[in-house]
């Protein structure tokens, strides 16, 4: 992921006012479009929500109303004497057939409903299908005819190619003797195939006769098992829709699983905002379904209407205030301008600028007044700089040179002494007995721990000065750097019974400054010599990593802790522990050493291990 200087490299700068008004613009944006998805959400509530709403009140309707045709068809045949001549009456009360049985005869009736008024000794109504068998014994009337079955598309699939069975609305009404005996049943019934009054009745009621493009606004719709049977759905043609098959997820949700289904459906060649629910026998198995619909269309185009009003508006709206934001950028944009370029002039070096405090905004005076402030301050802070930078600068300087002038003095004065304590020691200028040699033994490494801070303060004065040349040539790295400085410090090495192993390849060459390098080598290593414990190991290896050499110097020793190695490698700093107390040090060796490898591109760490640390590297390879 881009970090934020990043970011600002790879998009190119603009000036305050684009930045304002792209602000101002983007807030527009998003108010714009968060108003839009508002009222696109309000409409969607408000008029397809209520067409939601309306189709399933217009359900609950049509069932009242198909309810109340078996109740009249009842009504009609309480006040019916089965005496009379049955057979006219039909006509009379609006139904399809009319029969009347005696008890005796009411076993080998094939109408449950029948049966059950018989059974009950009460009147009993409700929806019924008519088997083949028995329409072939009933008079004709208009549903007795055959539906043929319409493919129809995403109906489920179906072998059959025509319906025989006729569902009805039927009413069954008790003959009851002096005594109260049931003697007889009087049933009668209305089918409902081919039937269209009750469908245009509830259309009339609920949505009239409107038309949208040539399409019913309103539908009703009565399905045998998926099979329309009494619709005013139409067609391709324009004609009922009769034989048509109701979808197959409508199909499994009300007839397979029993329940209710008011969503979109599309209905034979349109979507429709529809409502299902199953038609049930009197032992409420499903046998049907009562559908009502509202065409989905008119809707639709009004959401689409007035959500294309309420967007110009929206776009209305945001023009003027994009005009605004044109004017309040040029206005803000203005003075801000007149910021950057003293804030340059005080780049270039132009203390003490000011610009006017006068404005037409409140907040941009206060901050003229500020930075005039402000670069007051910065001119005086400047000149006093200035003054202190200088005495620092000769303050330097002062310690500079006399790093360099002790370090040189004692140069000479140590390489006499040292050479004179190794004669009188060594025996060239006289037998010493043994008190007086361990004397000398004594003399002798505290002049060669002299000998080696001189060399340090010579190499730090060479470091502050920016006197460190790098002259870089073909080494190789274990025999013409390690060999040397494991050879040379190897009597130190061998007093504390330390294992050196120089692991490092023969092969492997770098592009470094010879004499440099080899300043590094014997700091790290009489480094690990010094805080190894005794009879410890000291390990040298490297290998090639990215483009680079990377050395390792470990030796035994305590892992050192995540707040030590933070201060490792700085100036004059030495850790504060019992092991590192032991050991004399000027804590400049491993500052001159990350100055050394810094200077030639590399970088340097210390590593804790399991049982020491190691002093990592990165070099330059040949």
């Amino acid at each position: 992921m881009p970090t934020k200087t990043e970011t600002s490299r790879i998009l190119p700068p603009v000036s305050v006012k684009t930045r304002i008004l792209l602000s101002f613009l983007m807030v527009i944006l998003v108010l714009s479009i968060s108003i839009a998805l508002l009222g696109y959400w309000v409409i969607q509530k408000d008029i397809i929500g209520r067409t939601d709403r309306k189709v399933i009140h217009d359900l609950a309707t049509a069932r009242t109303v198909y309810t109340a045709e078996i109740e009249r068809i009842g009504q009609a045949l309480k006040l019916v004497s089965p005496n009379g001549n049955i057979e006219a009456l039909k006509d009379k009360l609006g139904v399809h057939y009319l029969c009347y049985v005696t008890v005796a005869e009411l076993g080998s009736v094939r109408s449950e409903i029948a049966r059950s008024a018989g059974e009950k000794a009460r009147p009993v109504g409700g929806t019924r299908i008519i088997s083949v068998e028995e329409l072939a014994t009933m008079g004709d009337f208009p549903g007795k005819q055959p539906i043929e079955i319409q493919s129809t598309p995403r109906a489920r699939p179906t072998s059959r190619t025509t319906l025989n069975l006729v569902m009805a609305k039927e009413y069954a009404v008790p003959v009851l003797d002096g005594n109260g005996a049931v003697v007889g049943v009087l049933y009668g019934g209305r089918a409902i195939n081919r039937d269209y009054s009750f469908v245009d009745h509830v259309r009339d009621m609920v949505y009239g006769r409107d038309m949208y493009k040539d399409k019913p606004v309103g539908t009703v719709t009565i399905f045998l098992d998926d099979v329309r049977i009494a619709t005013n759905v139409q067609n391709k043609d324009g004609q009922r829709a009769i034989g048509t098959r109701v979808s197959d997820e409508v199909y499994r949700a009300v007839v397979e699983q029993g329940g209710t289904w008011h969503e979109r459906a599309f209905v034979v060649t349109d979507y429709y905002k529809s409502a299902y629910e199953p038609i049930r026998d009197i032992h409420g198995g499903i046998i049907g379904i009562l559908y009502v619909g509202t065409l989905e269309q008119p809707f639709t185009d009004m959401a689409r209407e007035v959500m294309q009003l309420f967007l110009l508006s929206v776009v209305g709206v945001s023009a003027i205030a994009v005009i605004f934001s044109f004017v309040l950028a040029g206005a803000i944009s203005k003075p801000l301008t007149e910021v950057v370029r003293a804030s340059e002039c005080l780049a270039s070096g132009d203390w003490g600028y000011q610009i006017d405090p006068n404005t037409s905004i409140k907040e941009i005076n206060s901050m003229a007044e500020a930075f005039n402030a402000m670069s007051l301050g910065l001119k005086e802070r400047e000149a006093s700089l200035r003054v202190s930078n200088e005495k620092l600068a000769s303050t330097n300087k002062s310690y500079i040179d006399l790093i360099g002038f002790v370090a040189h003095e004692l140069k000479g004065i140590l390489a006499s002494a040292v050479m004179n304590a190794y004669a009188v020691r060594d025996g060239y200028l006289g037998l010493v007995n043994f008190k007086q040699r361990k004397a000398l033994d004594s003399v002798t490494r505290n002049l060669d721990y002299l000998d080696a801070t001189v060399k340090k303060f010579l190499s730090l004065g060479r470091v502050e000065r920016g006197e460190l040349p790098v002259h870089k040539t073909s080494l190789n790295l274990k025999k013409d750097v390690f060999d040397s400085s494991i050879n040379s410090l190897s009597p130190m090495a061998v007093k504390k019974s330390l294992k050196i192993a120089n692991e490092i390849s023969p092969e492997m060459v770098v592009n470094a400054d010879a004499d440099l390098m080899q300043i590094v080598a014997n700091n790290l290593v009489s480094n690990a010599i010094k805080y190894s414990p005794d009879a410890g190991k000291i390990k040298v290896s490297a290998h090639q990593i990215d483009g680079m050499i990377e050395v390792d110097v470990y030796n035994d020793s305590t892992p050192m802790s995540e707040e030590q190695r933070a201060k490792l490698f700085q100036k004059f700093s030495r850790l504060d522990n019992p092991e590192t107390k032991k050991v004399k040090g000027t804590g400049l060796g491993l500052y001159i050493t990350k100055q050394i490898i810094e200077k030639h591109g590399g970088t340097i760490t210390v590593e804790p291990r399991e049982h020491g640390n190691s002093f990592v590297f990165r070099i330059e390879r040949n």
